[in-house]
């Protein structure tokens, strides 16, 4: 009976044994992938590897509050204001349904915000008094080609009465002379008046330049037949009289091509107290990708971006005064593709790195260099490596900001170009002969890399893409720290997340880094099937985070005025080896000019340390800032929030 038994025990295990192989047979790769996952987690969440290279983590929010997060600005509040207006979305467009959440990091909250305007790719820069000032926005959707179904394009209105301006409402009717042909403008336009013009010697009169406006204009009917190929003259139907003789339109090609995206003029501020917008007046000029730069005295110039035409706004720049809340035109002309990265530079001209984010010819406003506001002069800077590869590249001002030096990332070819570039440059404005040498390689081609300035002076650089959007599947999941003083990257732990367009990167007042976006233009590498918006964010803690304690700071006052020193309290005051006043990030399109880190002079006697902020005002502008110490492992405190008045 025994014998028996132990028989079938053995022919029971020999088949169990023989399933099991079969299974394993049929579901090995399986198998070896669940295993190689399980290992890679267990690796990657042990304390060593934690403190050599930092850790990943993804937070969901709630379905009802995730949105397509295409802009993301820290608030004094220590909040993050997530926007994403229409998201990208031409459903949301159209139904007038426009996103912002209000994310609290610490608690975990999220917060639905009334949004008053489309400001999917508005432009948005921290205010010295801590509001937010946004600027810009979608009046209309791209429509490519074959979507097209109407014949339209760029109308420019002439006024030749020297006397008063002429408006024309929307729905004006313009035909041509010689095509015949009808269209009607799609918004009014205020046409100023002419300008008389004399010898500046004998005061002989020498004829009017006519005052023109631009204003798009569309086919009344469907179809190819309404297309035009050349330059016509448009008589104006309704005018009569000597308005009729002064008044005339012209018009390249009208056709079916791709209408672009066309901006807006309207400009908010918004209160991260009240969490609210707030409207003010609106720019002169409609911007869609428009870049605003902080200046010295605290008033905010606006450049860029695609006008409420579709067109690459003629370099009329504007500039916001938060005390009388409007804009004025800076008195000379200047163009960039949208979406520059323009840099305050410490004796108050601008820095141009060349990288941007879209749209413009690739011959113009493309020469990075140093452009001086009140005199236009713009001097070219010599040495880029990739000149060719600077679309959607990022640049950042390197730690501490007082040694003016740029770290300009990757980037690609312009438009929808294959091409993307390995490099980094790296430039000293400080220099006797400033001029971009190489500094090290990336991996491999990349075009949108965000990079987060740390407060231990590192950088902060992952993510990008390969090709246009991730195209090919393209995503690139590696993390990097550069060191400014050794001029190296070191590879640190890989994003769970793949970031390309419409992304974005932001230091977080506990000193990690979170990351948002990432819109792919297929969701396979065949590019058979469209993409999705990736709705999720992610953390990053830097290894520092990982080395035991980190340094009290406490106590001291809210305000410190520049040039002024202020005190505050540390249990660990002796081993403190520096002290960071950062500005919080407006960041979006893998552009954000805001971020800046300052070095402070400071002494330590006991507890107490004493920080001195520097005297210059474009170095230091006004507003809110992180202030942090590190010891000497270099491991951060926390932040305390400061503002410079």
């Amino acid at each position: 009976m025994r014998d028996r038994a132990g028989l079938r025990r053995a022919r029971r295990v020999g088949i169990g044994a023989v399933v099991v192989l079969a299974l394993a047979g049929m579901n090995g790769p399986w198998l070896y992938r669940f295993g190689r996952e399980r290992y890679h987690q267990y690796k990657i969440d042990q304390p060593g590897y934690k403190a050599a290279n930092g850790h990943w983590e993804i937070v969901e929010f709630p379905e009802e509050y995730r949105q397509d997060t295409i802009h993301a600005v820290l608030l004094h509040t220590g909040k993050v204001l997530l926007v994403a207006g229409s998201g990208n979305n031409q459903a949301n467009f159209d139904a007038k349904r426009f996103d912002s959440r209000v994310w609290d990091p610490v608690r975990g909250t999220v917060k639905k915000v009334p949004t008053p305007d489309d400001l999917f790719c508005t432009g948005h820069t921290q205010l010295g008094d801590g509001r937010i000032l946004i600027a810009g926005g979608t009046k209309r959707y791209e429509k490519l080609k074959g979507d097209v179904t109407k014949a339209g394009g760029l109308m420019i209105v002439h006024n030749e009465n020297p006397d008063e301006p002429i408006t024309l409402p929307a729905g004006t009717s313009f035909t041509g002379r010689a095509n015949g042909k009808t269209f009607v403008s799609k918004d009014p336009v205020l046409v100023p008046r002419a300008k008389k013009n004399f010898d500046a010697r004998t005061g002989r009169f020498l004829g009017n330049t006519p005052g023109l406006g631009r204003i798009y204009v569309e086919a009344l009917k469907s179809g190819a037949r309404y297309e035009t190929g050349t330059q016509d003259n448009y008589r104006i139907r309704g005018l009569g009289g000597a308005d009729a003789r002064n008044t005339y339109g012209i018009a390249q090609k009208l056709a079916l091509d791709k209408k672009d995206f066309q901006g807006i003029r309207d400009t908010y501020e918004f209160d991260p107290v009240a969490e609210k917008y707030i409207k003010v007046d609106p720019m002169h000029e409609a911007r869609w990708y428009p870049t605003l730069t902080t200046l010295g005295d605290g008033k905010v110039l606006s450049v860029s971006g695609l006008d409420d035409i579709g067109q690459l706004v003629p370099g009329k720049n504007e500039v916001f005064d938060p005390k009388t809340r409007t804009w004025t035109y800076t008195p000379k002309v200047r163009q960039f593709p949208t979406y520059p990265a323009l840099f305050l530079m410490q004796d108050g001209r601008i820095f141009y790195s060349g990288s941007n984010a879209g749209y413009g010819p690739a011959d113009v406003g493309r020469d990075p260099g140093v452009w001086d506001l009140a005199t236009n002069r713009f001097t070219a800077l010599p040495g880029l490596g990739d000149a060719d590869r600077m679309e959607t590249s990022g640049t950042v001002l390197l730690p501490p900001a007082q040694g003016e030096r740029y770290l300009v990332i990757g980037g690609g070819g312009v438009g929808e170009s294959k091409l993307s570039s390995r490099k980094t440059r790296i430039i000293d404005l400080r220099a006797k002969h400033p001029h971009f040498t190489d500094g090290p390689s990336l991996a491999e081609g990349t075009r949108y890399p965000q990079s987060s300035i740390l407060p231990d002076d590192s950088v902060l650089v992952s993510g990008g893409s390969g090709d246009y959007r991730g195209r090919g599947d393209s995503n690139i999941l590696e993390a990097r720290l550069y060191d400014p003083a050794a001029n190296t990257f070191g590879r640190v732990a890989d994003p769970l997340v793949g970031r390309n367009y419409h992304s974005g990167s932001i230091l977080l007042p506990d000193a990690r880094v979170m990351f948002f976006g990432s819109d792919s233009l297929y969701g396979d590498k065949a590019g058979t099937r469209p993409g999705t918006f990736e709705q999720r964010i992610e953390i990053y803690t830097p290894p520092y985070l990982y080395r035991g304690s980190r340094p009290s700071l406490t106590g001291g006052p809210q305000t410190i005025a520049r040039g002024a020193s202020a005190t505050f309290t540390s249990r660990h005051a002796a081993a403190i080896r520096k002290v960071r006043l950062i500005r919080p990030s407006a960041s979006t399109h893998v552009t954000d000019v805001d971020q800046r880190s300052i070095a402070l002079d400071f002494t330590t006697s006991g507890d107490r340390v004493t920080v001195t902020v520097p005297k210059n005002r474009n170095l230091v502008q006004s507003g809110w800032y992180m202030l942090f110490v590190d010891d000497a492992r270099g491991t951060p405190s926390e932040a305390q929030w400061v503002k410079v008045p």
